[in-house]
């Protein structure tokens, strides 16, 4: 009841992030009930059944990454003083803060089932003629039961998700006095992850192999490849906290001023906070180009079928929006040094334009490493 309570009396700006938190989870229910309703009218095809299951492991984990990130600001569930002495110390706004992930995971899923019973034709008859009914296997019962524990999935994994990741001890902390001067230790692991997942996909290219029955050109791939196309995107995403703190150093390289020095200091404190989901983002852009590039160089028209399009939406969106709301974190946790520069005089476009510093520069070194990264993944494919 707390929970629901503090959902109702929160701004309109947290309940939008909220319904989007819905909104995808919806998503992924509805990918999670189309692998079911393929496996139901396909008993012949398991292997196929479980290569979708498997491929809505990737929108899941996308949103639950997202549903954490929107968990992490909500102010509902904030430590404010005086809140323990009636009982909301960390350990009970952590279970509020859990249990208001799960109402708006709950809610998706149900959306999920309506959306999914709907095409089927089990509520109002078959709508748009009937044009999904061979994709929904409109013509068999649903499993009741595969079908619930289907749906249970998001909610749970992002439930447990929140609840690791706000638990008392686990939020993040001010870093010690001189930490912020070495390298995170992520850097050196995600560039090997990279080099590893390159050498892998090339030497998987030459031998060849069996292929999976993955949509579009890929089709046929060798599962080396594939298997070292992931470990590229799994480095370049364990990368991105090094890389954030690396742009904050060269900010202040070469004399650097009052403006050039505060957006470095302020790059290097954020990038354990901002870095992950920048360089899940850069991993997701690196998998797009590889596709788009292996697409683009073989003969035909395949298309990739509504089902692929809706599940990479759904990380392309979950992604983008993780990182708008760690930015939105980031802000909230430097907003009394903000306060604390304003009162010492510092002028507003002076925090404007080391903002836009941070930014320019994230960019200016993500967006390449990001082409390099996908172009170099996409040549064994290509070859």
């Amino acid at each position: 009841m707390l929970a629901l309570r503090l959902v109702r009396g929160t701004r309109p700006v947290v309940q939008l992030r909220r319904l989007l938190v819905a909104a995808a989870t919806a998503g992924v229910g509805f990918l999670l009930l189309c692998t079911l309703g393929y496996a139901v009218g396909h008993p012949d095809r398991s292997p196929a059944s479980a290569l979708r299951l498997l491929w809505c492991a990737l929108p899941l984990a996308a949103t639950v990454q997202f549903a954490v990130a929107v968990a992490r600001t909500d102010p509902s569930v904030r430590p404010r003083p005086g809140l323990s002495a009636v009982g909301l110390g960390p350990a009970r706004l952590t279970a509020v803060a859990a249990a208001s992930t799960a109402v708006a995971c709950t809610l998706g899923s149900a959306v999920a089932l309506l959306l999914y019973l709907h095409l089927r034709g089990d509520l109002t008859g078959l709508p748009f003629d009937g044009a999904a009914a061979g994709l929904l296997a409109a013509d068999r019962p649903v499993p009741v039961a595969a079908a619930l524990t289907l749906l249970a999935l998001p909610p749970a994994a992002a439930t447990t998700a929140a609840g690791l990741a706000l638990r008392p001890g686990r939020t993040d902390a001010p870093a010690p006095r001189g930490a912020e001067r070495t390298l995170p230790s992520g850097l050196p692991w995600g560039v090997a992850l990279v080099a590893v997942g390159l050498a892998a996909e090339t030497y998987a290219a030459r031998g060849g192999g069996s292929g999976l029955p993955l949509p579009g050109r890929f089709d046929g791939s060798p599962t080396g490849v594939l298997a070292g196309w992931v470990l590229t995107a799994i480095g370049l995403a364990t990368a991105g906290p090094g890389i954030a703190h690396g742009c904050g150093r060269l900010l202040q390289a070469f004399r650097p001023g009052a403006v050039r020095l505060l957006a470095g200091r302020v790059l290097m404190d954020e990038a354990p906070r901002i870095g992950r989901p920048l360089g899940v983002v850069g991993a997701v852009l690196s998998g797009l180009i590889a596709a788009a590039t292996v697409y683009a160089s073989g003969p035909g028209t395949d298309a990739f079928g509504p089902l692929t399009g809706l599940g990479a939406l759904l990380i392309v969106v979950c992604t983008t929006a993780t990182l708008l709301t760690a930015a939105l974190e980031s802000r909230q946790y430097r907003a009394r040094t903000t306060e604390a520069l304003l009162r010492l005089g510092a002028p507003p476009t002076v925090l404007r334009t080391a903002a836009l510093m941070r930014a320019g520069v994230l960019l200016a070194v993500f967006l390449p490493v990001t082409w390099l990264v996908g172009t170099l993944a996409a040549l064994p494919l290509t070859g």
